[in-house]
C-alpha cells in the first residue's frame, strides 16, 4: 500500500508500537501489539487507543477521527516490520465487535490483491480457516508473510 502513514515508535523487540492519530476531533495516541500466544509462533494482534490511566490498549472506543485510511496505513506498515524482525511468524486478527472485524475484512478487501504480494491471507468461518474471499463475513484472520 502506498497511503499516507503516521510515524510510529518501537521498541527494539518490535512488539509493541505507537502512533498519533492526527484527525478532524483531536490527536489519539494509538497502540498496535503483537502478543505471543500458546502456539509457537502464532501472535494476536491488538489494536486500539492507548487508554491515558493505564496504558494499555483500549479496543472498545470508537474514534471516528476522520483518518481511518492512514490509520489502517498505519497498521499494516507494523505488519511488515514486526514479520520482519519476527520470520516465523504468524498473526491473528479480529475486532472486538462482529461490526470492528467487518471493517477490518472490508479494508483487507480493499487492498487484497496487493496484500497478497506479501501475505498469505486466511479468513475464520465456523467451519474453520479458507483462503480469503473479499464476500465472506470472517469471525478472524490469520496473515502469514510471504518471502521473507
Amino acid at each position: 500500500m502506498r497511503l499516507d502513514r503516521y510515524e510510529l515508535k518501537s521498541g527494539e523487540k518490535l512488539e509493541v508500537f505507537e502512533f498519533i492519530s492526527i484527525g478532524n476531533k483531536e490527536r489519539i495516541i494509538k497502540l498496535v501489539q503483537y502478543t505471543p500466544t500458546n502456539y509457537k509462533d502464532l501472535y494476536n494482534l491488538g489494536f486500539g487507543d492507548k487508554n491515558a490511566e493505564t496504558g494499555e490498549i483500549d479496543d472498545n472506543v470508537i474514534s471516528n477521527n476522520g483518518d481511518s485510511e492512514k490509520v489502517l496505513a498505519t497498521v499494516v506498515s507494523t505488519l511488515f516490520a514486526f514479520t520482519d524482525k519476527h520470520k516465523d511468524a504468524m498473526i491473528y486478527a479480529t475486532g472486538s465487535s462482529k461490526s470492528r472485524t467487518r471493517l477490518y475484512r472490508m479494508g483487507i478487501a480493499k487492498y487484497l490483491d496487493e496484500a497478497k504480494n506479501d501475505f498469505e491471507i486466511f479468513g475464520e468461518t465456523k467451519e474453520g480457516w479458507e483462503d480469503f474471499n473479499k464476500n465472506i463475513d470472517y469471525e478472524a484472520f490469520l496473515l502469514i508473510r510471504k518471502n521473507k
